[in-house]
């Protein structure tokens, strides 16, 4: 069965202009909405203006207090949101990707089997396990990304879940979702 299109309500307001979807002008709105709706959106915009300002205040002063080694520098404002927004497009890549993979286990092979030999058999399950395990690497990097954006918004971006000490700047730019600082991460490896 296809899919229904879905209208997305627009940026500038709640209403379509037309059946396609376009969005409705700032004027059009405008004569829907009453002067009292208009006042607390001009209020609730101003609010949204100050929680941006406060917003990268708290992100200049959370870049600072991030740990570092002794050896670098701190971090900025720019590097901590070049790596926020890394990890924001890997999140949006690896949820498109999920669903794929999901979408696609599911279809599957809609054939019984029936004819199917041996090896067509065990190479149907194989294809379809290996595909399963691939979504779930991807389900784990997913996981581990949403972290990284918590533990930033935490203060705790940095830190070793190990030993306490600093991660390091120059391995976190390389691999944002590390929690471990390489002296720990070598001793699980050797585990």
């Amino acid at each position: 069965m296809p899919a229904l299109p879905v209208e997305k309500p627009s940026a500038r307001g709640t209403g379509m202009a037309g059946t396609r979807g376009e969005p409705a002008s700032s004027g059009e709105v405008a004569e829907r909405t009453s002067p009292a709706k208009r006042r607390r959106s001009a209020v609730r915009s101003a609010g949204a203006k100050d929680s941006a300002r406060a917003g990268a205040d708290h992100a200049t002063a959370q870049a600072a207090e991030l740990p570092v080694r002794g050896d670098e520098e701190r971090w900025t404002e720019t590097e901590l949101a070049e790596v926020r927004t890394r990890l924001d497009g890997e999140i949006k890549a690896l949820r498109a990707e999920i669903l794929a993979a999901e979408t696609q286990i599911a279809e599957g092979d809609t054939s019984d089997g029936a004819g199917d030999d041996q090896a067509d058999t065990g190479a149907k399950t194989y294809a379809r396990e290996h595909e399963m395990a691939l979504a779930h690497n991807s389900r784990d990097l997913l996981a581990q990304s949403e972290r990284a954006i918590a533990r930033m918004d935490a203060g705790t971006y940095g830190i070793c879940e190990s030993c306490g000490k600093p991660i390091g700047k120059a391995r976190l730019q390389a691999f944002p979702r590390a929690t471990l600082c390489v002296p720990c991460k070598t001793r699980e490896e050797r585990r």
